[in-house]
């Protein structure tokens, strides 16, 4: 690689790196990636695409130029078939003259891109997480692309997709750790400071009722206003709670509502969508019950996560005759010292709610099952 060529890439992969490890937007991102890939592979047009499941590409950021009759291409899906599908799914790298007529891409190139010639693509991603392509056009007659430009750009696409990936881990674990502190202080302003709250208010009200000590209206009357006070305080808290447990609302939702989220949380942390199953009416339970369901609900996901290894996770959450919350994972078990610590709080919550939580692991996986009898 040329030596200039080499540190525009170097100046290009760092300012990459800072904006999508500081927390950038990642769309952002994405653009700043494929405007330095156009530019350090002198392309008319640079485009960066995600793979989805089905191995079809998706434009997600575009740079450059196609000319008066072009249109944006972002939002374009191209073939599971197609050559920079092809390429992100194999790792290879794909140069062609002209897109449009070379047997190898043309019969899958979209209208869209069918005014190009040289073409090339290159895997975006590491190895182990291949994220898409990164394909650089060439207005048609134009010179292709030689040697060194398909180097730089095969280069340049492996250092940001690893970029990527690593800034992907960075968020996780920031969310992670968000995901724990937040519980961690529910329940410290639930278990800690509401029973004091409570215990207070409850030692002033039988001291404004003892027969044996009368108190004059004034100091009855402040006394009353300290115990109203004191009630107050404690919804307060518990509002407090319910936001810090359920921060997309400002009061407690349906139970339902708030297990797709809690589920989308954790698919975003394990790298994969656990199976969620929704059994019943779950708009109308009781707040409290919602909320030991909702934290009993985190508490277990969150051991899925940090403790797990799990491939596969499934969510139930069934009400007949009891309210049944059930996790099941595939992964290496409960590790010692871990359940006492981890899932006390789980039983804790479900006797509390006048439930159970029963718990079965093996090296095979772990199934949780926090069941609560609702009341007739």
């Amino acid at each position: 690689m040329e030596p200039a060529l080499a540190a525009q890439a170097l100046g290009a992969s760092t300012e990459i790196a800072t904006a999508a490890l500081s927390g950038e937007d990642p769309e952002a991102v994405l653009r700043l990636v494929v405007r330095h890939a156009a530019e350090l592979a002198d392309a008319d047009l640079g485009l960066v695409m995600t793979r989805a499941e089905d191995g079809s590409l998706t434009v997600e950021a575009a740079h450059g130029d196609g000319g008066p009759t072009f249109t944006n291409p972002v939002g374009l899906v191209l073939s599971a078939r197609s050559s920079a599908a092809r390429t992100a799914r194999s790792g290879v790298v794909t140069v062609v003259d002209d897109v449009a007529a070379d047997p190898r891409t043309a019969p899958f190139v979209p209208r869209e891109l069918r005014n190009f010639g040289p073409f090339a693509a290159a895997p975006f991603g590491t190895t182990q997480r291949r994220l898409g392509a990164l394909t650089v056009y060439r207005h048609r007659g134009a010179r292709p692309f030689a040697k060194p430009a398909v180097e730089v750009l095969t280069a340049f696409a492996a250092q940001a997709g690893l970029v990527l990936v690593l800034a992907e881990g960075a968020t996780a674990r920031a969310r992670l750790t968000l995901y724990q502190e937040r519980e961690r202080i529910a329940r410290d302003l639930h278990d800690v400071l509401v029973q004091r709250l409570y215990a207070a208010g409850m030692q002033l009200d039988l001291l404004a009722r003892r027969p044996t000590r009368k108190l004059a209206r004034k100091d009855a009357q402040r006394l009353a206003d300290a115990i109203d006070q004191l009630d107050a305080s404690i919804a307060d808290v518990r509002a407090v709670v319910r936001t810090l447990r359920n921060p997309e609302a400002d009061q407690a939702t349906d139970l339902a509502d708030s297990a797709r989220t809690e589920v989308a949380i954790a698919g975003e942390l394990l790298g994969f969508a656990p199976e969620l199953d929704l059994d019943g009416d779950l708009s109308d339970l009781p707040a409290a019950l919602a909320d030991h369901a909702r934290a009993a609900l985190r508490e277990t996901l969150s051991n899925v996560v940090r403790h797990s290894g799990a491939h596969n996770v499934s969510v139930h959450i069934g009400r007949g005759d009891a309210l049944e919350l059930v996790v099941a994972d595939d992964g290496c078990g409960i590790p010692e010292g871990v359940t006492k610590r981890g899932l006390t709080h789980l039983e804790e919550r479900a006797s509390q709610a006048g439930g159970r939580c029963v718990v079965r692991s093996s090296p095979k996986g772990t199934t949780v099952t926090w069941t609560v009898p609702l009341k007739g």
